[in-house]
């Protein structure tokens, strides 16, 4: 039997890497937060045939639509899109590629922009639909570097993510940062490594539970 009442949570994957540090990672968070109670659901951005945001602004110029506007793409994205409107907490996921989210999660962070109201000719940049977060987050990134150095040294993934978690409507409550994952081909997480999502995925679970 289904609990309708369970809160939903959905891991957007951003890796070009099935089975790797950032889909083991996320995968781990969800399966802590559905043992605690949350229904949870895995995209893999690989999977989803998405298109470049022109930057039109076409999704930007209505101001009466909800939480976004429509885009004028017809593809994948809005299916994406539908499943975080409809969850109660987000999980983002990607590797640090070149200093910043590879290609791929970038992609879909530009397809973000229906959750703006921006019209023309309007003076300064654009402005939130979401105005208050409903949503809570957890972000995950990964890069060559130890972790102690990336935040100083490579900080444009965990700004990255924690904007498109803004952006849908989502405050993030626990950013995991998972360093020296180029050392070998096979890299994998710890152990520890994984408790540490593990315990992510619970605590964003209990997070939801709780009265806004």
């Amino acid at each position: 039997m289904v609990n309708t009442m369970a809160k939903k949570v959905v891991g957007i994957i951003g890796t070009y890497r099935k089975g790797r540090v950032i889909d083991t990672a996320v995968c781990e968070v969800l399966r802590g937060a559905q043992d605690n109670g949350a229904e949870t659901q895995t995209i893999y951005l690989l999977d989803k045939h998405i298109e470049f945001c022109t930057n039109c602004r076409t999704c930007t110029q209505e101001q009466s639509v909800g939480r976004r506007g429509q885009c004028v793409h017809h593809d994948d994205m809005d299916e994406v899109l539908r499943a975080i409107d409809e969850a109660d907490g987000v999980v983002l996921g990607a590797p640090t590629n070149f200093y910043n989210v590879n290609a791929l999660t970038r992609r879909f962070i530009e397809r973000l922009l229906p959750y703006a109201y921006w019209p023309w000719n309007t003076r300064g940049g654009p402005k939130y639909r979401v105005a208050r977060p409903d949503k809570k987050a957890v972000i995950v990134t990964s890069s060559a570097v130890p972790t102690f150095l990336a935040r100083v040294l490579v900080p444009g993934p965990r700004r990255a993510l924690k904007l498109a978690a803004r952006t849908m409507g989502a405050r993030v409550i626990k950013s995991l940062a998972y360093g020296m994952v180029a050392v070998t081909p096979e890299t994998t997480l710890r152990e520890q490594d994984l408790l540490r999502a593990y315990h992510a995925g619970e605590l964003l679970a209990k997070s939801l539970r709780q009265p806004a």
